[in-house]
């Protein structure tokens, strides 16, 4: 298949529309962002230098791939009702070139977004997420939360712990418990009022404690004052937002995932919901893409106007879905893969409906 000046410049418009409409927007929603915050810019003493570079620099590649698809969707139907208004489209197809034909640099442009998408979904953003964060840390918020309450974790297989409270700054816990299980029984069980961590020896101390041990019939049981101990287990591990999770590229994601996995932590379906929309989100790319050249291909009496406004309350109907998806993965019982991908698969068979009644 032979590349034709009519694929060059379907790409042209598509990408030229897409990007130059996405620019517009970052330049708004920056100027909108720093009337927020030069307050606290100000307040704070931050450089000038950082802001651009540290802050804003790194804000639109995020703020791009969040709003990729949708504006894909409006640069489709933007161009495409701007070329079936002026019956361009029935020139192409009068002059021999099928739908499907005309549908291959749509498809071409769709395929780079998508993959610039993934890019940025799984590398690039993780690694631009983490200046961020540290420029938030630094200038915008506070970097600590004082404390967490009720932790349940399984430390290594067979052993669980719990904290009644945990204090990130003083590195204190409440009421620790240790358990520690051999073919389903329970084997020993640490209860302490204190626990303390020494960020210079690595180790914990418990103070106020009480060592019960079982062997079948036989129980034993030792109390103390303090009593330093090796723990797999560090403060960082109980202080998990969602701007760590977003600042792991898509490998340091999965690695972190087992491990939690491994502590029971009651947090799996946010992080895997995560993961699975790090891939689902570019393939959106591609579905909204058929659909919208199926929606504004034909010409009709409202043109552009009627085109935009059916395009783009799908879309928000696209977006609404997935997040009462994903609200059932997180919430509920429905499987985070399950919930990701199942607004792709119902707006893919809407596209092939659509494509099959685009005018031919």
């Amino acid at each position: 298949m032979k590349i034709k000046k009519l694929d060059i410049y379907i790409v042209r418009k598509f990408l030229g529309t897409f990007f130059y409409a996405i620019s517009l927007l970052i330049v708004i929603v920056i100027v909108f962002d720093i009337s927020e915050k030069i307050d606290d810019f100000f307040n704070n003493d931050a450089p000038l230098r950082e802001i651009l570079f540290d802050y804003y620099l790194n804000f639109i590649p995020y703020f791009v791939n969040l709003f990729s698809y949708l504006f894909t969707f409006i640069a489709v139907i933007f161009f495409t009702s701007k070329l079936a208004a002026n019956s361009e489209i029935i020139a192409f197809l009068s002059s021999g070139v099928s739908f499907n034909r005309l549908l291959v640099p749509y498809i071409f442009s769709a395929v780079l977004l998508s993959v610039l998408s993934l890019y940025l979904n799984n590398f690039l953003i993780p690694r631009t997420n983490r200046t961020l964060v540290n420029f938030d840390l630094k200038y915008l918020k506070n970097p600590f939360s004082k404390s967490q309450m009720n932790i349940h974790m399984q430390i290594k297989p067979g052993t669980f712990i719990y904290l009644e409270t945990f204090n990130h700054i003083s590195g204190t816990g409440y009421k620790f418990s240790l358990e520690e299980f051999r073919n389903d029984r329970l084997v020993t069980k640490i209860m302490s009022e204190r626990i303390t961590w020494d960020s210079t020896a690595n180790r914990w101390k418990l103070s106020d404690y009480y060592i019960r041990v079982m062997d079948g019939l036989n129980e034993s049981l030792s109390a103390g004052k303090e009593m330093d101990t090796l723990l797999n287990m560090n403060p960082k591990d109980f202080l998990v937002t969602v701007d760590d999770i977003k600042s792991m590229n898509f490998w340091e994601l999965r690695s972190f995932i087992d491990r939690e996995k491994l502590k029971g932590s009651e947090l799996i379906p946010t992080y895997e919901v995560e993961k699975h929309k790090r891939l689902a989100d570019p393939f959106s790319t591609i579905v909204l893409t058929i659909i919208g050249v199926s929606l504004s291909s034909r010409k009709v009496r409202g043109g552009i106007g009627m085109h935009l406004g059916f395009g783009i309350a799908l879309t928000f109907s696209f977006i609404l879905f997935m997040q009462v998806s994903t609200v059932f993965a997180t919430r509920g019982s429905l499987a985070p893969l399950i919930a990701v991908w199942i607004p792709n698969l119902i707006f893919s068979v809407i596209a092939l409906i659509l494509l099959k009644l685009a005018p031919k």
